[in-house]
C-alpha cells in the first residue's frame, strides 16, 4: 500500500506483476547405493567428482562395484551424484581416549588404523588445547586441525561443539561428566576399539537387500535427500528388490537404471526380466550385457563391470548436450573407458531383445562401444505402453518435478480466475521455453503443449473443498528407433 495521501502531489505505488518463474530442475542427479569400506552410513553424500568419492569413501575396492560404478559415471559425463554406504552389522567403528574425551572414528571399518590423534596443550593457556588428525604414514601430515578447544560445557570453543559434525575422519566425540584438560598426547585413532569392516555384502546378500529397501522407506537415509533422478545399484539383479524399488523410486519422480545378470547370455536374458516389468516399470529400464574395462587395481588387466555406471553417465552427458528429451542411445551414446563387452551380439540377436524391452550395448564399426537401445521396463511391443521409451518417460518426470516445485506458492492464494490467470501464465511461460529448446513435438505451441486452468477444470465444487485443478499437456518426442530407407531404381530418363 502507498504511503497515507495528506499533502497533494505524486505517489508511486509498485504492483506485483504475478509472474513467478519456474526454473527447471536437474535430470541427472544420480544416487549410488553400495558397500564401501569407509563413509557414513547414516546419510549419503553429495559428490562432483570421483576425488570427492576417494576422499569420503576410501577409492576403489575390488570387494564392491560401487567405486567402480561411481568412477565409470564420472568418465562418462556425470557431474553430481550422491552415495549411500550400506554396511554390515559387523562393521566396529574404531576409537581411541586421549585423557577424558573419548574419539571414535567418523565412520565404521578398518580404514582408520591409517590415521593418529594428536593433543596439544596453548603454552600460554593449559586450559586451551589442539586436537590434530595426523597421517603417520605421510610424515605425519595434518589432514585437520582443530584449535582453541576447551572441555569447559559453557565455552563457544567446546570441543565437542567444534568438532561433531565437522570432521571428516572423527565424529561423536564425548567428555567426561567433569573433564579435565588432557595433557599433550598423540594417539592411533583406533588404539581403544579396533575398526572392522565387517561382513562385506553385496547385492546378492540378504542384509544388503533388506538394508537398501529400508533406505527408501518412508524417513528412510534416501528419503531424506532433497533431490535425485537416477539411482543405480551396481550389479542388483534380484527381481523381486528391484520390483520394491522401482515402486520406491517411482514415488521419488526418479528412474532406476537395471543391471542385466553377469552370466545372462543372449538366451536367458529375457526369461530375467520376470518380476522387473509390473506396473511400475516404465520408470526403470535394463541394459545388457555386461561391459569389459581395464581395472586400476589389477594394473589394468579387463574385467566385466555391470552397465549401471557407464550409462548413469551417458544420461548426464545427453542431458546436458542435448536435453532429458534426447535418447541416452545412438552413435553418440559412446562409452568411455569400455574395451569391449562381455558379449558380442549380432544384429539379429538384438533384434531378439530389443521388441523386450532388453536395451543392448553394442561394439560397432568405426564408432565402438555404444548404448543401442532406449526403452524402459514397459517398452515390450506386446504391452503398447505410452511410456515405452525412457526419453518420454524421463521428460515427463521432469516437468512433474519442475511444476511440483514451481507451483508451490499457489498454495493458500484466493481460489479464483485472478490466481488461474496467473498459473496459466507461468506455466505457459515454462513450457514455451521448452518448445524453443525442441522439447516437444510440433510447429507451434498449440501443436506441442496445452495449459488449462479455469472454471471447466476447476468446478465450484472443487473450489468449496480447496481444490485447484491444473491441466498440462504435451506432444513428446518419440527417438527413431527404426529408420527405414527406400531405394527405387528409376526406369527411362529423369523428368525435369
Amino acid at each position: 500500500m502507498p504511503v497515507a495521501l495528506l499533502q497533494p502531489g505524486v505517489y508511486i505505488e509498485e504492483l506485483p506483476s504475478g509472474v513467478r518463474t519456474i526454473t527447471g530442475v536437474a535430470t541427472s542427479i544420480t544416487l549410488f547405493v553400495g558397500w564401501a569400506p569407509r563413509g557414513p552410513t547414516n546419510r549419503a553424500l553429495r559428490l562432483t567428482s570421483f576425488a570427492d568419492y576417494q576422499r569420503a569413501y576410501n577409492g576403489l575396492d575390488s570387494r564392491s562395484f560401487l567405486g567402480y560404478a561411481v568412477n565409470h559415471f564420472y568418465d562418462n559425463g556425470g557431474a553430481d551424484a550422491y552415495v549411500l554406504r550400506i554396511a554390515d552389522a559387523t562393521a566396529v567403528t574404531a576409537a581411541c581416549d586421549i585423557g577424558d574425551i573419548h574419539i571414535p572414528a567418523s565412520s565404521p571399518g578398518a580404514w582408520a588404523s591409517n590415521f593418529s590423534v594428536r593433543l596439544t596443550r596453548r603454552v600460554d593457556d593449559a586450559t586451551r588445547f589442539t586436537i590434530d588428525v595426523i597421517q603417520p604414514s605421510a610424515n605425519n601430515a595434518v589432514l585437520e586441525s582443530f584449535a582453541n578447544l576447551s572441555v569447559n560445557r559453557t565455552d563457544p570453543r567446546f570441543v565437542l561443539a567444534v568438532i561433531n559434525g565437522r570432521s571428516a575422519f572423527i565424529d561423536n566425540l564425548t567428555v567426561a561428566a567433569v573433564p579435565t584438560t588432557p595433557a599433550n598426547a598423540t594417539a592411533a585413532l583406533n588404539a581403544t576399539t579396533n575398526g572392522v569392516d565387517g561382513t562385506v555384502i553385496g547385492p546378492a546378500d540378504a542384509a544388503f537387500r533388506t538394508a537398501l529397501t529400508n533406505a527408501f522407506d518412508v524417513g528412510g537415509i534416501a528419503d531424506r535427500i532433497d533431490l535425485f533422478n537416477i539411482v543405480c545399484v551396481p550389479g542388483l539383479t534380484d527381481g523381486p528388490t528391484i520390483a520394491t524399488l522401482q515402486q520406491r523410486v517411482r514415488n521419488r519422480r526418479a528412474f532406476l537404471i537395471v543391471d542385466a545378470g553377469q552370466t545372462e547370455i543372449v538366451s536367458t536374458v529375457v526369461a530375467s526380466l520376470a518380476g522387473k516389468t509390473g506396473v511400475n516399470a516404465p520408470n526403470s529400464a535394463l541394459f545388457f550385457p555386461w561391459v569389459q574395462a581395464p581395472d586400476p587395481l589389477q594394473q589394468g588387466a579387463l574385467r566385466p563391470f555391470p552397465p549401471s555406471g557407464f550409462m548413469a553417465g551417458i544420461f548426464a552427458r545427453t542431458d546436458s548436450s542435448r536435453g532429458v528429451w534426447k535418447a541416452p542411445a545412438g552413435t553418440e551414446a559412446s562409452i568411455t573407458g569400455a574395451t569391449g563387452l562381455a558379449i558380442t551380439m549380432s544384429d539379429a540377436e538384438n533384434g531378439q531383445l530389443n521388441p523386450s524391452a532388453v536395451n543392448c550395448l553394442r561394439t560397432l564399426p568405426v564408432y565402438g562401444t555404444v548404448a543401442w537401445g532406449a526403452r524402459t521396463l514397459d517398452g515390450n511391443d506386446a504391452r503398447g505402453s505410452e511410456w515405452k521409451y525412457i526419453p518420454v518417460r524421463r521428460t515427463a518426470l521432469f516437468l512433474e518435478e519442475s511444476l511440483y516445485r514451481g507451483t508451490q506458492w499457489v498454495v493458500f492464494e484466493p481460489n479464483d480466475e485472478p490466481l488461474w490467470a496467473q498459473i496459466r501464465l507461468n506455466i505457459g511461460a515454462f513450457m514455451q521455453g521448452l518448445f524453443r529448446q525442441g522439447a516437444f513435438q510440433g510447429t507451434t505451441p498449440r501443436q506441442a503443449y496445452f495449459v488449462k486452468c479455469d472454471r471447466e477444470t476447476t468446478t465450484q465444487a472443487d473450489i468449496n473443498l480447496g481444490i485447484v485443478n491444473i491441466f498440462v499437456g504435451f506432444a513428446p518426442l518419440k527417438p527413431a528407433e527404426f529408420v527405414v530407407l527406400k531405394i527405387q531404381q528409376i526406369a527411362g530418363e529423369i523428368p525435369t
